[in-house]
């Protein structure tokens, strides 16, 4: 009899589980049916690029369908809830669907509203996010009039997609505005609620460094309760106080609406809480999900997404033949970090492991926690590889689910821990 896999978002997790269970499951007689809202693959990660004119917004979308293999079900369609106890999806024109396994890969949302007066009188005027299409469209024509004043980056709360996003934006705003030779007319200010720039030591300590060398200021411990959109600052719950003439912002994050309406299936912050290892739901065990809408403790990142596919594909097969789950995933993460002027860094990390020195994916590679033109470049070409490797599903020659430790200097965790 045929299993239905039903898999809710057509992000990066829901396409390359979708891709990779056609290729991996075929003989187990599946049908996989992705179900999202709308039609439009965003590359997220080109988001960063849009504000300083070096990504057009047009060229980051994609035709969702178009990303599936020939024989995977697209059905666009707003989810309203999931009841795991009948197995159904039910859809906000009245239908349901049924599934035998279903993985939730809805991502986050952005909750502008929860934050006092970020919606208000500034919005769109000298108050920003970049974490939207629209939003960092927007964004780039206001950089592009800015020419002094105080420029504050502030990331609300965490958890947020991308955590080192924030941290690059300040990078590329220092080498935009001395392109344009007014960097000396402009303070750039990064404001944070963690206690520094990153939150393991080793890593921390080289990003506040360079970030210190380009003349940012951070501000740590700030945990933004107001956006003051008339008087032009941010206002912590502890009463203090940060001025911008330009804000880019953070918001809080979220998982999927639905979630919350689901009983059993997610946190307060409508995130699906999981087991973190074999990604399998805590409500019920048909039920798995990936990327950015599980509660794993690790970063929000595409990266994720890629090196727990894998995983969950495998245990799919598993539970569909009635077989122990495979703990596998150890939270591998990996990150490229612009820091302007044609470079980057590359960090490389997992749930017990914190980003170290070094070179991945072993003793000869690209180089870790260090600023490099070779890693620029491979940022650069990670965009062809997520369209034609990453969402297809295929194995990256070198590239494996779990961390390596080959080629990291583990004696530099010692001294910083």
């Amino acid at each position: 009899m045929t299993k239905n896999i039903v898999i809710l978002g057509g992000g990066t997790g829901g396409t390359l589980v979708a891709n990779r269970a056609k290729k991996v499951l075929h003989d187990l007689d599946v049908a996989i049916t992705v179900i999202d809202q709308d039609n439009e693959h965003l590359y997220q990660p080109g988001l960063l690029f849009v504000p300083f004119g070096l990504k057009a917004p047009e060229s980051l979308v994609r035709n969702r369908k178009n990303q599936l293999k020939r024989g995977i079900n697209f059905l666009k369609a707003e989810v309203v809830s999931v009841d795991t106890a009948s197995n159904r999806v039910h859809l906000a024109s009245g239908d349901s669907i049924s599934y035998d396994v279903l993985v939730i890969s809805t991502g986050n949302t952005l909750q502008i509203e929860e934050t006092e007066g970020l919606s208000g009188s500034g919005w769109g005027k000298n108050v920003f996010t970049f974490y939207t299409l629209e939003g960092a469209d927007a964004l780039n024509r206001a950089l592009a009039k800015f020419s002094e004043g105080k420029l504050v980056v502030d990331i609300i709360d965490v958890p947020i997609k991308c955590p080192v996003a924030p941290l690059e934006f300040c990078q590329l705003a220092d080498w935009y505005f001395k392109q344009k030779g007014i960097r000396d007319q402009i303070e750039i200010t990064l404001v944070t609620p963690l206690d520094g720039a990153f939150t393991k030591p080793v890593c921390n300590r080289e990003l506040s460094g360079l970030l210190r060398s380009k003349g940012i200021e951070v501000i740590t411990e700030f945990n933004t309760g107001q956006v003051d959109g008339v008087s032009k600052k941010l206002v912590s719950y502890d009463g203090r106080e940060v001025a911008y003439d330009l804000a880019v912002v953070v918001p809080l994050h979220g998982g999927a609406d639905f979630v919350g309406r689901s009983p059993g299936l997610g946190d307060e912050l409508n995130f699906v809480t999981v087991d973190e290892f074999t990604l399998q739901a805590k409500v019920a065990p048909n039920v798995f999900a990936i990327g950015d809408a599980p509660n794993l403790p690790t970063s929000k990142a595409g990266s994720v997404a890629h090196f727990a596919g894998e995983i969950v594909v495998e245990n799919i097969g598993h539970y569909l033949q009635g077989e122990p789950l495979s703990a596998l995933f150890d939270g591998h993460t990996n990150c490229f970090i612009e820091s302007g002027f044609h470079k980057a860094l590359l960090i490389d990390f997992n749930y017990e492991t914190e980003p170290l020195p070094g070179h991945y994916p072993s003793a000869i590679g690209l180089p870790l926690l260090r600023e490099s033109k070779l890693n620029h470049i491979g940022k650069l070409l990670f965009e062809k590889l997520y369209w034609y490797g990453i969402l297809p599903g295929r194995n990256i020659p070198g590239i494996k689910s779990l961390m390596p430790r080959m080629g990291k200097r583990f004696e530099n965790q010692e001294k910083g821990s």
